[in-house]
């Protein structure tokens, strides 16, 4: 069976790949000579890039250009739908996450019953092509953290990833980067163009969705990422999706 290394090399301008992982299954941090779109046609997955963390619920897909490191967790049971897409002027050149619509999805699906080197000037190509239509398309709401680079920032922003119920003070994690809080304060905005304050609602948001795709109960989600109650995590969430976190995986 052919690696996702040896996908690289075949000449055709997207190859596919299906992988079935378990809950918990990390793949470390690595790169592709390839850009990949990475598609869970079931479950919840984290991806961190160096950029960025992002959450990838069942009805969206991540889009990354060659040569990003990325780390991937399974938050749930994954079955994974992998394009590994040459390089084209024409496609998003920064990660981002796309809406996977029943038409994408529908041809994510498809593509992976064509040959390796299919017919690029027939139906299989055309089936390509569309595809590659649907990656050029902005991208819908964010569900992505912005990371910083500062490694004594990285440091809060891990932790926070890790545990986004964490209530340490300001000066906490100003101390922790071995910073003083205005030095923190403002090297966290310039770098993430967030608070501490806004990218850490961000990261529970993000969590608390991953845990929707799970089937986690609303009550049950809006105490185990922080909230003080259901209302107030209902009111931040429709704030930031446009929507109702009961509504949402509908």
């Amino acid at each position: 069976m052919l690696s996702s290394r040896d996908l690289d090399w075949v000449p055709r301008p997207v190859v596919a790949l299906a992988d079935e992982y378990p809950a918990r299954f990390v793949d470390p941090r690595h790169s592709h000579a390839r850009a990949q779109l990475l598609y869970a046609a079931a479950g919840v997955m984290s991806v961190v890039t160096d950029d960025a963390s992002f959450v990838i619920p069942p009805q969206r897909a991540i889009w990354m250009p060659a040569g990003v490191f990325h780390e991937v967790t399974c938050r749930s049971a994954v079955s994974v739908r992998t394009l590994y897409v040459e390089a084209d002027d024409r496609l998003p050149g920064e990660c981002r996450v796309l809406e996977v619509s029943e038409l994408l999805r529908a041809l994510i699906l498809e593509a992976m019953t064509l040959p390796r080197e299919y017919d690029h000037a027939g139906r299989d190509g055309r089936i390509v092509q569309l595809i590659l239509d649907s990656i050029a398309v902005p991208a819908g709401a964010r569900l992505s953290a912005p990371m910083p680079r500062d490694a004594r920032l990285l440091k809060v922003c891990r932790a926070l990833i890790e545990d986004p119920t964490r209530n340490d003070s300001l000066d906490d994690w100003a101390e922790r980067a071995c910073m003083s809080r205005r030095t923190f304060t403002r090297c966290f905005r310039d770098e993430t163009g967030m608070s501490l304050a806004e990218w850490r609602q961000h990261v529970r948001l993000l969590e608390a969705l991953a845990r929707l795709a799970c089937g986690q109960p609303v009550t049950t989600i809006a105490y185990d990422v922080g909230y003080e109650s259901p209302s107030a995590f209902t009111a931040a969430f429709q704030r930031a999706f446009g929507v109702a976190p009961s509504r949402y995986t509908r």
